[in-house]
């Protein structure tokens, strides 16, 4: 039975509507909803969980599959980076408490400023999200390091989505309840978040290695390297800025503001 879509009046003779894609009218029952639910289940389950299932099995083979194509069962990888970066802040700053963590330790720690020790306490608690926003910079030391093995830019930075994405699982499953467990001891805590950035490089080698499945391992560490290489020097200009944007902020500022960035106890 026809019938005029309700968007854009178009005759629809299927379920959907061939000219704007919305669904025929159907009056909400209780089979509307139960259908819903269903819909919802069987979607997440071909969507977010199935690629969180198969990014703790092979997370260069994932991202491999979708960039090939094969994309129907899939998140979107940049939709499931920042969903899991959203998780793992909620977690690092209201479960575990990391901000008033880091900022304890670093307030033990007498050379370091006020201003040093917000800013660590800032880029610790919401590592996530400025990893999210690096992706490009990511991407462009990957593309670099890469560049003879004929992926895109683009395609890096869905790699590196997947790559933060996995990133964010293993510290959402593993780092975080160790780091809960052990939270009140703030050393111990440095010691570990420390580690799992250490780990970082295997991570990416699992993750190109799984890519790149016919390439020699030797040849993914170099590359590798080369990227990490390439992303402590953004880092460094990174850290540069803000060192200067501080002493300008303090000059322009007064007193209090010298006050606030210089070493504690001074």
């Amino acid at each position: 039975m026809e019938q005029t879509c309700l968007n854009c009046d178009y005759t629809i003779d299927e379920n959907y509507c061939r000219h704007c894609g919305q669904k025929r009218f159907k009056r909400i029952d209780k089979k509307y909803v139960t259908d819903e639910i269903q819909y919802l289940l069987i979607h997440t389950n071909k969507g977010f969980l199935y690629t969180v299932k198969k990014l703790i099995k092979s997370p260069g083979g994932t991202a491999k599959e979708f960039i090939d194509g094969n994309r129907v069962n899939h998140y979107k990888p940049m939709l499931l980076a920042f969903l899991l970066s959203g998780i793992s802040a909620f977690i690092s700053f209201k479960i575990i408490g990391f901000a008033k963590i880091m900022r304890e330790l670093y307030e033990g720690q007498h050379m370091n400023s006020a201003f040093m020790n917000d800013y660590m306490s800032f880029v610790t608690s919401y590592n996530s999200f400025i990893m999210l926003a690096m992706i490009p910079v990511f991407a462009l030391s990957t593309w670099i390091a890469f560049h003879n093995w004929k992926n895109n830019y683009y395609e890096h930075i869905v790699m590196n989505a997947y790559i933060l994405a996995a990133y964010n699982i293993m510290t959402i499953v593993i780092v975080y309840p160790i780091l809960f467990a052990v939270r009140h001891n703030t050393n111990l805590v440095s010691s570990i978040s420390t580690l799992s950035f250490i780990l970082t490089p295997f991570l990416l080698t699992w993750f190109f290695k799984g890519f790149y499945i016919h390439k020699p391992l030797k040849q993914i560490i170099w590359k590798v390297l080369a990227s990490l290489g390439l992303v402590s020097v953004a880092f460094f200009i990174l850290m540069v800025v803000v060192a200067i944007g501080a002493f300008i902020y303090g000059i322009t500022q007064g007193p209090e503001a010298i006050k606030y960035l210089q070493p504690v106890g001074k």
